[in-house]
Parts: C-alpha cells; sequence; structure tokens
C-alpha cells in the first residue's frame, strides 16, 4: 500500500493551502487504540505520504496519566495541552468515560484558547459532548452519535442537534456522528484543503468510500415500544405490522381499535410518538431495509412487500429516511457486501 500512496500523492507534494500545521487529538484516560484512525487516520497517513509534509500530528492527554489502551497494549501519552493552545485542528475523538461527566476544566480552558486563536475545533461521537461542554456550539448546528441525540439536546438544550446526519460542518466547528463518520469528516476536511481528485486518491488506497456528503442519514435502528397486549391500540400496531403489503388507512385502524379517529389519532401518538401515517411509513421502510439486508428481490417486488405503490414511491421515501437509494443500501449491507469484504 506504501508504493501505491507515494505514486499516488507524488504530484500533491507541498503543504496545501488551509491545511492544519498544527493537528492535535485529545484523548483521555482508556481511549480505545481503535478510535486513533477515526480521529486522525486519514491526517496522518496523508502525512506520511508526504501530502501534507508542514503537518504536524499530535496525541495530546486531556488529564494527568492518560494512556491509550488496546490489543493487551497500554500507551502512555506524552504530549500535553500546551499543544492544544497552539493547535490548528483540535479533534476530539470517542470519549471513554460516561458523557454525564463534565471534561476537565483545563481541557476545556485549552479548546476555548484555541478556538479563540482561529483553530478549527472537531467533536467525534460522544466527543462532540466536550465541545458543548466548552460552549463551543451554543446556539449551532452539531451532531452525534444517534444513540446519543437525546442526550445531547437533555444537557444542553441550546445546541441545535440534529442526529440524521453524519457530520457537520458548520465552519470553525465541526462535529460527526460514531465510528467511520469521523473518517468521512477527515477525507471531507482534506477535499476541502487539496482538492477532490487527492482526497479521492487517499480514499481508494484505504478502500472507503470515497465521499459520503455529511447530510446523508446515519443507519439508525428503530426498536419498537413495549406494547400492552391490553390496549386496543398496541393491538392495531402488532396487526399493522403483519399486513405492512397491504393497503392501511388509519380509518380502518380506527375501527379496529373501536375509537373515533380523532381519539384513536392521539393514543396512538402517546404510544409512538409521532402520527399512525407516519409511522407506517417508517415501519415500510424498515420492512424494505430488511428485505434489501437478507433477499435479492428487486426493487420493485421489495417496495410491494413493503406496502409502496411503486418503487419510485419506495425510492422516494427511502432516500428521504436514509440518505441513500434502495440500491445504495444494499450494496453497503445487503447479503452481497459481506462477500465483497472477504473475496
Amino acid at each position: 500500500m506504501g508504493d501505491l500512496l507515494a505514486e499516488a500523492f507524488r504530484a500533491a507534494r507541498g503543504h496545501a493551502e488551509g491545511a492544519p500545521r498544527r493537528l492535535v487529538v485529545v484523548v483521555f484516560d482508556g481511549a480505545v487504540l481503535g478510535s486513533m484512525s477515526f480521529a486522525c487516520g486519514v491526517f496522518d497517513i496523508a502525512a506520511h505520504y508526504g501530502v501534507l509534509p508542514g503537518t504536524n500530528v499530535r496525541i495530546v492527554a486531556g488529564e494527568p496519566g492518560t494512556a491509550i489502551v488496546g490489543g493487551g497494549l497500554s500507551c502512555d501519552v506524552p504530549h500535553d495541552l500546551d499543544a492544544v493552545r497552539t493547535a490548528d485542528l483540535v479533534v476530539i475523538p470517542n470519549l471513554p468515560q460516561s458523557t454525564a461527566e463534565r471534561p476537565p476544566e483545563a481541557v476545556l480552558d485549552a479548546l476555548r484558547t484555541a478556538h479563540g486563536r482561529g483553530a478549527r475545533i472537531a467533536g467525534l461521537c460522544n466527543g462532540t459532548f466536550v465541545l458543548a461542554a466548552a460552549g463551543l456550539l451554543d446556539g449551532r448546528p452539531a451532531t452525534t452519535h444517534w444513540s446519543l441525540a437525546d442526550r445531547l439536546t437533555e444537557l444542553h438544550p441550546e445546541i441545535r442537534v440534529d442526529a440524521a446526519v453524519l457530520y457537520l460542518d458548520d465552519g470553525d466547528v465541526l462535529t460527526a456522528g460514531g465510528g467511520a463518520a469521523g473518517m468521512d469528516l477527515g477525507l471531507h476536511l482534506l477535499r476541502s484543503m487539496l482538492g477532490a481528485s487527492h482526497a479521492n486518491r487517499l480514499a481508494k488506497a484505504l478502500v472507503v468510500p470515497p465521499h459520503r456528503p455529511g447530510g446523508q442519514a446515519q443507519y439508525i435502528e428503530a426498536p419498537l415500544p413495549d406494547l400492552d397486549a391490553g390496549d386496543p391500540v398496541a393491538e392495531t400496531i402488532g396487526w399493522a405490522l403483519d399486513r405492512l403489503d397491504s393497503a392501511l388507512p388509519v380509518s380502518v385502524l380506527a375501527r379496529r381499535a373501536h375509537m373515533s379517529r380523532r381519539n384513536y389519532d392521539r393514543r396512538f401518538r402517546e404510544i409512538t410518538g409521532c402520527a399512525p401515517a407516519q409511522w407506517l411509513t417508517h415501519q415500510r421502510v424498515i420492512r424494505a431495509q430488511q428485505l434489501l439486508e437478507t433477499s435479492d428481490l428487486t426493487v420493485d417486488e421489495v417496495a410491494r412487500r413493503s406496502g409502496f405503490p411503486s418503487a419510485a414511491a419506495l425510492r422516494a421515501r427511502f432516500r428521504q429516511a436514509a440518505g441513500v437509494t434502495p440500491t445504495a443500501y444494499r450494496a453497503t449491507f445487503g447479503r452481497g457486501s459481506a462477500d465483497a469484504v472477504t473475496s
């Protein structure tokens, strides 16, 4: 891979205008080694192969005695917060501790100082909570891992939380969802510094998607609430799930529950948090996801079995919910995707 990367980037030698000369990744004690690849792997590899020759990448301890662990290894982190205060780009990856635990004040002060000097600050996954605690996200849009979005909103209602996207670039402050979304954000930054062709070469060499736009949806599991079998509305929910391939007007569900449409709608919202028609559409998208993952059915047949009137209707709703087309979703999560990875 080294020869491939060196050849691919030979024309890109020289420090790109706007590229960070001092990139700092702040970690806390117990940080997992694997998270480093998402936090700075793209920049580290690009710098190693000469694409960003003037860039210095440093891992910084967010608290005394910090060590990175993984695979039976434990690596002490030698650099301190002084590097943060003079950085051009600071990245906070996934935290090992609970998001309810306030980060050390020294870290928050260092981030504010760096930001005040003009540094860009990025939070990945629950690292977004550190930026929030520093007050850098007040009144701004931000994202985090979808499972933590409600918690972020609860702790910091002043933030405009959007859990549906992979990452958000708000200029001087950036946030990303979990896992590989951090690498997507890194490639996004390199694309803005080097141009698409060089960023795409790096992505190809790393065997990752060349560009997933920040607006693409995170893949979110949507578990059903616990249903009370004695509740007539809950009973219709179970009944509808077995008949998603059929037309299910809300009036039919209300009649089955022996309720007026108005009372049925009110009780349905209490159980699920949304209107019946919205819930049915979402469940049909989930059914389509399951079929795309586990079968070789055509998109037309997936649409029919999921209760959509046509493949075009499925595509429109699917893209709205998942951020990608059914075909693209199958390429990522379908049975053939596992074969492609292992072949």
